[in-house]
């Protein structure tokens, strides 16, 4: 163990205990030049690569008005470029798996958000501040026996 600390003058020394200092994020990208990152909300996967571009979306090989046709869906699947002021910049391809649509459109955000930090580690704090980095871990509660579903109980009659 270290040195023993006598008074409070010691705690003041600067060689009393380096600060750590705040991880650096660096840009990860693979050969392409793309960003990759992974999402994932309820039962639903999404992977996400990003590459500098013009703004074109494809989900599942097919435009993301097809594969996204509610407006609320679209709007949330881009919030994290909204946030950014990043909109048409950046090419996004995205392969989603499980769950339901709207499960889906919040995988790709944090999936998304996660790739943005990725090729552009200065826009993390924007990103974390509003909480598009944190996976969601809300899922669907498992049912029990004895009961009709995970807490309703079976219908009472006493006669």
């Amino acid at each position: 163990m270290a040195e023993t600390l006598s008074s409070l003058q010691d705690l003041k020394s600067p060689d009393a205990a380096p600060t750590p200092e705040a991880p650096r994020y660096v840009q990860k990208l693979d050969k392409q030049g793309r960003a990759y990152a992974t999402g994932k909300r309820k039962d639903a996967v999404a992977r996400v690569w990003i590459r500098p571009g013009s703004g074109k979306i494809v989900v599942n090989t097919k435009p993301v008005e097809v594969y996204f046709a509610r407006p609320v869906l679209r709007m949330i699947l881009q919030q994290p470029l909204a946030i950014a002021q990043r909109h048409g910049q950046y090419d996004l391809t995205v392969s989603v798996a499980g769950g339901g649509l709207s499960g889906q459109a919040g995988a790709v955000r944090h999936g998304l958000a996660k790739a943005l930090t990725n090729y552009e580690p200065d826009l993390r704090p924007a990103l974390k501040r509003e909480g598009f980095l944190t996976r969601d871990a809300r899922v669907v509660e498992r049912k029990k026996y004895g009961k009709k579903k995970a807490r309703r109980s079976f219908q009472f009659s006493k006669r």
